[in-house]
């Protein structure tokens, strides 16, 4: 897993408590939108909002806000917007490979913040394919480790079909193929096995190893590009030793 996994969970557990709250809310709840207007807006037949809804929740969203967002996208009340997804593909310093996903109803707005973030991060827009040939689609739970026995854990997913579990410190990252996440999510459940968060996500075949200054301009650059309103995703190749990464944690 690379060190932006465990700094991206890190970073989703510290914006539910502090002033990015607002911004972590839009981007789940065009998650819940997106999910209810493709799949419908009961979760018990649309796993992904499911997903959607319990992911908002972990995050301490009110169940008002998740149950307007539900009817918004099934069309059942009025008020959600037309997003379309884009996929920007990028370099950040130090040569790391970055895919960028936007849900947005301003294409032009959406590609004009990526291009001018990624430049102002000494960082640049590549071409489709350049570095999402490194990266696989796969899905991807994330598991409080407290209390839950990795080798039992392991012995549990593996036997539903997934492909891996990944000791990421305080949560451990169970990997699937794209169409085993369900399976293996509702084995933990049936477990009761806690888990904060079941999504597709892409991870990158190869990593670049980062050295402390490397790693914090690059960490700097994915959080300016996830504080713009259109970018729900950042998935990168990097990774860096525990000191380095300890040393990041201390500079927020």
């Amino acid at each position: 897993m690379s060190g932006h996994s465990k700094w991206a969970t890190t970073k989703n557990k510290k914006a539910a408590i502090d002033a990015k709250r607002g911004k972590l809310f839009a981007k789940l709840i065009k998650n819940i939108e997106i999910a209810a207007r493709q799949g419908g807006g009961d979760p018990d037949g649309n796993p992904t909002l499911y997903d959607a809804i319990v992911k908002a929740k972990k995050s301490s969203m009110p169940a008002d806000n998740i149950k307007r967002a539900v009817k918004r996208g099934s069309g059942e009340e009025a008020g959600a917007a037309n997003y379309e997804t884009i996929v920007y593909e990028g370099y950040a310093p130090a040569g790391v490979g970055l895919i960028i996903e936007c849900l947005t109803d301003n294409r032009n707005r959406a590609a004009a913040d990526v291009r001018s973030t990624l430049t102002k991060g000494n960082g640049s827009l590549a071409t489709n394919g350049a570095v999402s040939f490194n990266f696989e689609r796969k899905g991807q739970i994330i598991v409080p480790s407290e209390g839950v026995d990795y080798d039992k854990l392991f012995e549990l997913a593996a036997e539903a079909g997934a492909e891996d579990v990944v000791d990421d410190g305080d949560v451990y990252s169970v990997v699937t193929g794209p169409s085993d996440i369900v399976p293996v999510r509702e084995a933990l459940q049936k477990a009761n096995i806690d888990y904060d968060s079941a999504d597709l996500v892409m991870l990158p075949d190869n990593e670049v190893e980062l050295g402390l200054e490397d790693a914090r301009k690059v960490s700097k650059l994915i959080d300016n590009l996830d504080d713009l309103d259109d970018v729900q995703n950042i998935y990168s190749n990097w990774t860096a030793s525990d000191e380095v990464m300890a040393q990041l944690d201390e500079d927020e």
